[in-house]
């Protein structure tokens, strides 16, 4: 489920819902528990914790270890809402724990990096990790999410040598890295392997949070391969563990939408998720049922929702990605688009994020920019069916076909990543 609901969105021809749908593998009896949930008691015993240690803090303020606390609290919260607020307050608390250490506590900048990964400040993430590895403490872990940040940057051969110094196949932080690693070169088989790998040593070690983790990320990578019926069991299991998980449901949803042609359904899932959790791609997804749907006045509704949320300055550059494939596709709003794509760019320089810049620059008409960037930045160096699909359509245009051909075949198979909106869509190229 690496979902285009990340979204072409108002670009896509609506295929009509009136297709036979495949074998049913979902049961609403093995969900609806989770949906329909009195209380959240991730979310109360976070609050708590949240409490406790402030408390702590105004008590005895010249505890730093105390800030420390605090930030993992409301990481923590950010986790089980996806509210940008405690994201941004964490990363206050780790500031300022980072200033009482003089910056020399690895542990102390390794956390901040991370916070700076979840809001996509990628380089600011790196200033941090590369303290931390001066400074040496426990190096290992520094050298884990410097790989993390090398590969988010597109800089490849210093994430591949990264991922080389701390080689150990019985390590889980190695095995999910080896497996991003080998999705990353196109190798999704190499990448489910060491997923499952490392998900028998998340059983072993019996810890929940490694454990959901590991099963949320083999169900995307058996949604990616078509092994639906694995993805459906796998998103169970992490609700098992932790019946708020709303990526698990959203999980789900996809399934219930993209595979069992049943969007109805999905909408419903999805509606029970935000009253909980707030991330604004939520409400892309939606739309783009909504336009599968041909419901109109839902996906206006959606989109205005999305619009209005991602106004929150806090997001910084987190949404950049959903901005250009959405503006993108607004007359209006084409500038815009290519503006927050050379952004993203400059931010990130890999191939997702030129393509990023090469669509919106062909859907504003300029169509020899678009391919040159095509030819130098993205052909040959990613395999995301959402960008080869870009890729197609810059070459129709330029009736490059025997170059639309492949494209066309391999993303014919990538169907229920893309979502059934794009089935007409690629059938034309």
């Amino acid at each position: 489920m690496n979902s285009l609901y990340k979204i072409v969105l108002c670009c896509a021809i609506i295929v009509s819902s009136c297709t036979t749908p495949p074998k049913k593998i979902t049961d609403t009896n093995d969900y609806n528990i989770y949906l329909e949930l009195a209380q959240n008691k991730a979310l109360q015993a976070a609050k708590n914790d949240n409490e406790f240690w402030k408390q702590k803090l105004e008590t005895t303020p010249n505890q730093f270890p105390y800030l420390g606390k605090l930030a993992t609290s409301y990481s923590n919260l950010f986790e089980i809402t996806g509210k940008i607020s405690y994201l941004k307050q964490a990363e206050n608390y780790l500031i300022q724990v980072n200033k009482a250490t003089e910056q020399q506590d690895a542990g102390y900048l390794r956390a901040l990096a991370s916070n700076y990964i979840s809001q996509h400040r990628f380089k600011e993430a790196l200033q941090q990790l590369t303290k931390a590895e001066l400074i040496g403490e426990n190096l290992e872990a520094t050298q884990k999410m410097l790989f993390d940040a090398h590969l988010e940057l597109g800089n490849y051969k210093l994430a591949q040598g990264y991922l080389e110094m701390f080689k150990d196949f019985s390590d889980f932080d190695y095995l999910i890295r080896l497996s991003k690693w080998s999705d990353h070169k196109g190798n999704l088989d190499a990448a489910i392997k060491y997923m499952e790998k490392a998900k028998s040593i998340a059983e072993s070690s019996n810890l929940d949070g490694i454990k959901q983790w590991s099963y949320t990320n083999l169900a995307d990578f058996y949604g990616h391969a078509g092994k639906i019926e694995a993805s459906y069991t796998h998103y169970l299991k992490a609700l098992e563990l932790n019946p708020n998980d709303a990526y698990a449901k959203k999980g789900i949803a996809w399934i219930v939408y993209s595979y069992e042609n049943n969007p109805d359904e999905a909408l419903r899932i999805l509606k029970t998720v935000t009253t909980t959790f707030f991330a604004p791609d939520y409400y892309l997804l939606k739309a783009e049922i909504a336009e599968y749907k041909q419901d109109i006045a839902l996906k206006n509704e959606q989109l205005k929702l999305y619009k209005e949320a991602v106004k929150d300055t806090s997001y910084g550059d987190m949404y950049n990605k959903f901005n250009v494939l959405l503006y993108a596709c607004e007359k209006e709003n084409r500038d815009e688009a290519i503006m927050i794509a050379k952004t993203e760019v400059d931010n990130r320089p890999t191939p997702q994020s030129y393509d990023l810049l090469a669509w919106a620059e062909f859907k504003n008409g300029n169509l020899n920019g678009a391919l040159n960037i095509v030819e130098n930045h993205i052909a040959d160096k990613t395999f995301e069916p959402e960008t080869l699909y870009h890729i197609a359509e810059i070459y129709k245009a330029f009736g490059k076909y025997e170059k639309v051909k492949p494209l066309k075949e391999e993303l014919l198979g990538s169907l229920y990543e893309l979502g059934p909106t794009m089935k007409e869509k690629i059938e034309q190229l």
